[in-house]
């Protein structure tokens, strides 16, 4: 059992595949992760490492999800030049 006096019942996560100790929150996908998951105290979780996907304790300590990355929308292209070439 996990001997730490902060969260002496959250297991530490490990992944499954690849035993990494790094996991993020994983986004909800579904309805019934997003309702039923939570009625099993169950949570999305994916590898830092391996990027499996998985399900854990909601107890488990993992790190908050990567923020997105900025999307780059493209704009109204201006000309290099204000000369008309043919």
């Amino acid at each position: 059992m996990n001997d730490s006096p902060d969260r002496p019942l959250a297991p530490p996560y490990i992944c499954r595949d690849c035993g990494s100790e790094v996991g993020f929150r994983s986004r909800r996908r579904t309805l019934i992760e997003r309702f039923i998951l939570r009625l099993f105290l169950l949570m999305p979780v994916r590898c830092g490492e391996c990027f499996r996907r998985d399900y854990r304790l909601i107890f488990t300590p993992v790190r908050d999800r990567l923020p997105d990355s900025p999307r780059v929308n493209p704009g109204k292209v201006t000309p290099a030049s204000n000369r008309n070439v043919a």
